[in-house]
């Protein structure tokens, strides 16, 4: 009986560990659009990067930039796993990043597999690029 207590307890830690661990990854996709393999956010939509977050793990699009170029947010307790970190961004909450950039989505793409915020920038600079998938 005592075995069997233990077994079902262990089973249920695991359980609450598994799903803790699943809320603190980014819910991510790696997914084929065009000829380019790229992460997708929960919903479908295209994740960007903009070369202008030059220090490691530290947003620089806030204010009206956040609004047409929304972070991918991360919960309070979200975790640094394998090439995904987590942001404090400017107003305190937590966004994703990826290889130390700052990941988001574009307001702009109106369905999954949208891209159109690939190479955009002011005065033609190429400065937002999709994340691509290893």
């Amino acid at each position: 009986m005592r075995t069997k207590v233990m077994f079902a307890t262990a089973v249920t830690l695991m359980m609450v560990a598994a799903i803790s661990f699943a809320q603190m990854e980014p819910d991510v996709k790696a997914v084929k659009i065009g000829d380019q393999k790229v992460f997708v956010d929960s919903k479908g939509m295209t994740l960007y990067t903009y070369d202008r977050d030059t220090t490691p793990n530290k947003s620089s699009c806030n204010g009206r930039c956040a609004m047409t170029w929304p972070p991918l947010a991360a919960g309070s307790d979200a975790m640094t796993m394998g090439s995904w970190s987590v942001v404090t961004r400017d107003d305190g909450s937590k966004q994703w990043a990826y290889d130390g950039k700052p990941v988001y989505t574009y307001s702009k793409d109106a369905a999954p597999g949208d891209a159109k915020g690939d190479g955009l920038g002011p005065q033609g600079a190429h400065v937002w690029h999709v994340v691509k998938a290893p």
